[in-house]
């Protein structure tokens, strides 16, 4: 398995689902709680500056991590900083550089070759986020679903490791038999089933 080519597809996946994602659609609420649309844009953006800061050796500054800005067009910018992070994690001897992830744990650094799993799972279960929160099909390659999945089930379900605050939600019980697409959204928190809440009409 080459991580750093199925990290760039990964990343290719996340671009391709938020360039069809409208204007008119960013104040939509998403599975993600407490974020629109456009929230988790901003999200996922400023993982990228993080990510792509702490290959570089700059991931301890939270603030490098918060920083995302979607501007005047949400596509360009997510994908310019989606560009930024394939680069450094395509560069030779990435993984065997430590990588500071404050948004998954202070204080501790991290293998490359772990931190560009995270990224990955990011940018495969976010892309889902987006498109069920606009209504968009959700379909990557088996083989980023399966890689994801496997990443995933090594992060320990602890209150410590998952819940608000902290780079992943406590799992949801799925049966062992479950398709890896949904297994891999239940691992994390995420119900498969969710659609955006219906808005109460208004009353005149």
């Amino acid at each position: 398995m080459d991580i750093q080519e199925l990290h760039r597809r990964a990343i290719e996946h996340a671009v391709e689902t938020v360039a069809r994602v409208p204007a008119d659609r960013l104040a939509a609420p998403t599975p993600c709680l407490d974020w629109t649309v456009r929230g988790l844009l901003r999200h996922m953006i400023s993982l990228n500056e993080g990510f792509t800061a702490a290959a570089y050796g700059g991931g301890a500054d939270l603030n490098v991590w918060r920083n995302g800005r979607i501007g005047a067009d949400h596509r360009a910018s997510f994908a310019e900083s989606a560009k930024k992070a394939a680069e450094a994690f395509g560069e030779d001897g990435v993984l065997d550089r430590a990588f500071d992830l404050p948004e998954v744990r202070r204080g501790e650094a991290f293998p490359g070759t772990v931190a560009i799993g995270f990224h990955l799972v990011d940018n495969i279960v976010h892309s889902w986020d987006i498109a069920a929160a606009v209504g968009l099909p959700w379909e990557p390659a088996d083989d980023l679903v399966a890689a994801a999945l496997t990443i995933a089930l090594r992060v320990p379900d602890l209150p410590e490791t998952r819940g608000p605050g902290l780079a992943f939600e406590p799992g949801l019980d799925v049966p062992e038999e479950t398709p890896d697409r949904e297994r891999l959204l239940a691992v994390l928190g995420r119900s498969p089933a969710w659609t955006p809440p219906v808005q109460a009409s208004r009353r005149h």
